[in-house]
């Protein structure tokens, strides 16, 4: 080796060194990319199917209703004499003389705009009066659905991570009651026992309705908020039932993991481990029945809602059926649909976020 030569083999020691990378990206920056790409393609694949069911569910509601054993122009004339050509004259009006896939392709075309028609019975577009009676459905269905949610979640924690004591067993035992009982009868029982008064108990609730109309201001919230107690509670008390088991289910599937032990080992008190390891985990099945909740505060509870006369979705979806008022039940039956297939696809969207293992 000659005198020369050790300088040069240091400089190119320090150009392989200190000299700029390769070009081109970084090798870390390849799975992130493929993790994007996969989770785009995922979500591609969730729209795609919301599609193929709303337009699934704009089809099946127009054959639905039309299995209904009535004939609608009859049940609005109420049994009142009515000559041939009057009836005709209606079901003209109505589009009802127009063969059945005429029917059919006007149908889907207007939907597709938001035209849902107009109604038979109230002589009015049908989407006037979904947003006319949809605050009411919100009102109703999205308090109990805070309470419930609320209440299911901090009851299934504290349940599970006591499992089999007192507590425990009665909470359980109480939501597999409630869970199982039907909600219309839970409603008719509460206006029995609380509207109507039963023995020493009083009448102390409205037996239906949203307001008494004689009240302004801050008076009328308070009335408001007296009409609406009976209904909540009835939600709420299904409601949370459902919520409660499943977190609990979740949460006794996580108390025996590594990772908990791990935890604990570690110094952290059981209330942190459960705060800050378990329940995150266990929130997952959680956070989907919740979405799927959340899709029903629009569907509204029409069986809740008619025991109550409440004014909302539910309670219009009944008097539509008893026509039958053809424009206005497919109506409600699409946006009833729409609001659970939505919810239940930005549940599937916002999965993979919480549980990177999901649409992989």
């Amino acid at each position: 080796m000659t005198a020369d030569s050790t300088p040069a083999l240091v400089k190119q020691a320090d150009a392989d060194t200190d000299g700029p990378a390769p070009a081109g990206p970084p090798a870390a920056r390849g799975p992130r990319a493929r993790n994007t790409k996969a989770y785009l393609t995922y979500v591609a694949a969730k729209i795609a199917g919301a599609a193929v069911s709303l337009f699934a569910v704009l089809v099946t509601s127009f054959f639905l209703f039309r299995l209904i054993p009535s004939d609608p122009v009859k049940q609005m004339t109420g049994g009142r004499r009515v000559s041939t050509e009057q009836l005709e004259s209606l079901r003209h009006q109505f589009g009802l003389d127009q063969p059945m896939w005429q029917q059919f392709t006007t149908y889907v075309g207007d939907a597709l705009t938001g035209d849902f028609g107009t109604s038979y019975q109230f002589h009015a577009p049908v989407m006037d009066k979904i947003v006319e009676a949809l605050p009411a459905t919100l009102l109703l269905t999205g308090t109990a659905y805070v309470l419930y949610s609320a209440l299911g979640i901090w009851l299934g924690t504290r349940t599970a991570w006591r499992n089999g004591s007192t507590s425990d067993r009665f909470n359980t035992a109480l939501a597999l009651t409630l869970y199982s009982v039907p909600s219309f009868w839970l409603g008719l029982l509460l206006i029995i026992v609380f509207s109507v008064g039963i023995g020493p108990v009083p009448g102390m609730f409205p037996t239906g309705g949203l307001e008494s109309g004689n009240e302004t201001g801050f008076a009328y919230v308070l009335d408001v908020a007296h009409h609406m107690v009976l209904p909540v509670i009835t939600l709420v008390a299904v409601g949370y039932a459902q919520t409660l088991l499943v977190m609990r289910s979740s949460l006794l599937d996580e108390m025996g993991s590594d990772y908990l032990t791990t935890a604990r080992a570690k110094g952290l008190r059981d209330d942190a481990v459960r705060r800050r390891h378990a329940v995150p985990n266990a929130m997952l099945p959680t956070f989907t029945l919740m979405f799927v909740n959340l899709g029903h505060v629009v569907a509204g509870q029409i069986l809740v809602e008619t025991v109550f006369s409440w004014p909302g979705l539910g309670g219009l979806f009944y008097q539509g059926l008893s026509v039958p008022d053809l424009p206005l039940v497919q109506g409600l039956f699409f946006v009833f649909a729409t609001a659970v297939i939505l919810a239940n696809t930005l549940a599937d969207v916002l999965y993979p976020l919480l549980d990177p293992r999901v649409g992989r």
